[in-house]
């Protein structure tokens, strides 16, 4: 989350929070007893979670650490502008195959 410009608000045992204006983003640790409830972007729930770079070359620094790590990145087949040409974007899988966006796409972004 650093390299996206977030920063660390809180922790705790199970969870950990973050801040970036008004953004604030949770991400706590599944009790066991829910572990076994299948997880499906398609299902009711959430489909997935975008975040803005500042930049393509951030867009592209991210590929590279998501390439060293194995991570499954999605939609090779029309990198990286799936969303269309002036969507400039990396999808990718977490551990639990919820997809990820991270894009630098529009006027409002610097290329």
């Amino acid at each position: 989350m650093d390299d996206l410009g977030y920063r660390k608000y809180q922790s705790w045992k199970r969870g950990a929070s973050w801040k970036l204006g008004s953004t604030y983003i949770v991400i706590v640790q599944t009790r066991k007893k829910h572990l076994t409830l299948p997880y499906h972007r398609s299902a009711t729930g959430l489909n997935h979670l975008a975040f803005h770079a500042g930049s393509r070359k951030e867009v592209d620094i991210i590929i590279e650490e998501l390439r060293s790590k194995r991570i499954n990145i999605l939609y090779t087949n029309k990198h990286l502008f799936a969303g269309g040409q002036d969507h400039y974007a990396v999808y990718f899988e977490d551990p639990d195959r919820i997809k990820v966006e991270l894009i630098a796409s529009g006027n409002r972004f610097k290329r």
